[in-house]
């Protein structure tokens, strides 16, 4: 049961039993729920993969730090296990059960970040959805402030940032950290953004629109893909100034493995980069080997000059030519052999950036249109709804 329907059920009751009138108490109360209701309501998204050791600890801090948010919103956490053999589910699941507004969500296998974040988003109620590490390396803190810069930008998707000014770095290991800051430099490249974080978890999303965004993703490279999407759609992206801090986590008397290999990373970085500027991957390079072929071209040439020059035995220009090509050939013919090879290949890839700027054109203008047809089927049901319950 959620808090939403706690609160529905609370209100009301009286008047509904007695089948009198309210009195001016009444009122005061109806008011009061009245208000409580316009309170957006706030989705928290916390997927998890064994991580027995710091459930009920950090869901407790997590819960304990919403209360004191209920002034300003409803909230709800949607859980997720993501296929956990250690019992994280079963601890997740006996904690859910002293609250109302936690539901536990269980995969059989672990499908990873990404089905699991689309998993809740599809069970998410919220006006907002806040995605979470359990680990809480980003404190909760943190969603008071998405949440406010949510609401007064009335953007549709808000950010946490490390590397902004304002932002700061505390107990993370040099290589992850170093990795993290040129993966996100790489993607603010590709992606031609201000942004200076892309794939951080730690964000707000505006509800109704992240679930018409159809994410694909299966794993870490969900949350670029949201973003790139985003931008297709030219809807507003914002950041905030965040702590990244890792004191926790180092603190634990057996350090947990974290589910994020570099490796891993590496491939997804390189992948969602592909997704936001698939030509550029085809195009440099086919101009740098065009380039280098030309020089090569233009050395190739210069020999044959020389040659053309030194064969004065013939008259004929042609055979004069000829001959001086064949001449360059024998004394360097790896120069012509491998300024073929560049020349051909320069051309295959670009061409084949040529296509994928194409195929990207065409992508973006689908999406477009499927993502407005099934905002429109959205929009036609829930008034069908409406509908059908005025008339009942």
């Amino acid at each position: 049961m959620s808090s939403t329907e706690v609160i529905g059920r609370r209100v009301g009751a009286p008047g509904s039993l007695s089948g009198e009138p309210a009195d001016a108490g009444a009122n005061d109360n109806g008011a009061a729920a009245h208000k409580r209701k316009r309170k957006p309501l706030l989705s928290i998204v916390v997927p998890a993969y064994n991580e027995a050791a710091i459930v009920e600890k950090n869901l407790a801090r997590l819960c304990q730090y919403m209360e004191s948010l209920e002034d300003e919103c409803r909230w709800e956490i949607v859980f997720v296990n993501d296929g956990s053999t250690d019992g994280t589910g079963e601890l997740a699941e006996a904690f859910a059960k002293t609250r109302t507004n936690i539901r536990v969500l269980h995969h059989v296998v672990n499908f990873g970040l990404g089905q699991a974040i689309k998993f809740a988003f599809n069970h998410c109620r919220g006006d907002y959805i806040v995605t979470l590490d359990l680990d809480l390396s980003y404190s909760p803190e943190h969603i008071r402030e998405l949440l406010a810069k949510i609401r007064a930008t009335r953007a549709k998707i808000v950010l946490t940032s490390p590397y902004m000014r304002g932002g700061h770095i505390s107990s993370v290991p040099w290589m992850r950290r170093t990795f993290s800051v040129l993966a996100n430099r790489f993607l603010s490249l590709a992606a031609r953004s201000n942004l200076s974080t892309l794939t951080s978890m730690v964000r707000i999303y505006d509800g109704r629109f992240v679930r018409a965004l159809n994410l694909k993703a299966m794993g870490m490279e969900v949350n670029p893909e949201a973003i790139y999407k985003a931008m297709l759609l030219r809807a507003r992206i914002e950041e905030i100034p965040a702590h990244l801090d890792w004191t926790l986590q180092n603190a634990e008397g057996v350090k947990r493995k974290s589910s994020m290999r570099l490796m891993r990373q590496t491939i997804a970085t390189l992948l969602s980069g592909f997704l936001f500027r698939p030509f550029m991957f085809f195009i440099i390079p086919g101009a740098a080997l065009f380039l280098l072929a030309l020089y090569l071209g233009a050395w190739m040439v210069a020999h044959v000059v020389r040659h053309y020059q030194a064969l004065t035995q013939y008259d004929w220009p042609p055979a004069r030519a000829s001959w001086a090509v064949a001449a360059a050939y024998n004394e360097r013919t790896h120069a012509f052999v491998i300024g073929g090879m560049l020349l051909m290949l320069a051309i295959q890839l670009i061409s084949l950036g040529i296509l994928a700027l194409q195929s990207k054109n065409y992508f973006e203008e689908i999406f477009h249109l499927g993502t407005t047809v099934y905002r429109h089927l959205q929009e036609e049901g829930k008034a069908r709804r409406g509908a059908v319950r005025d008339r009942s």
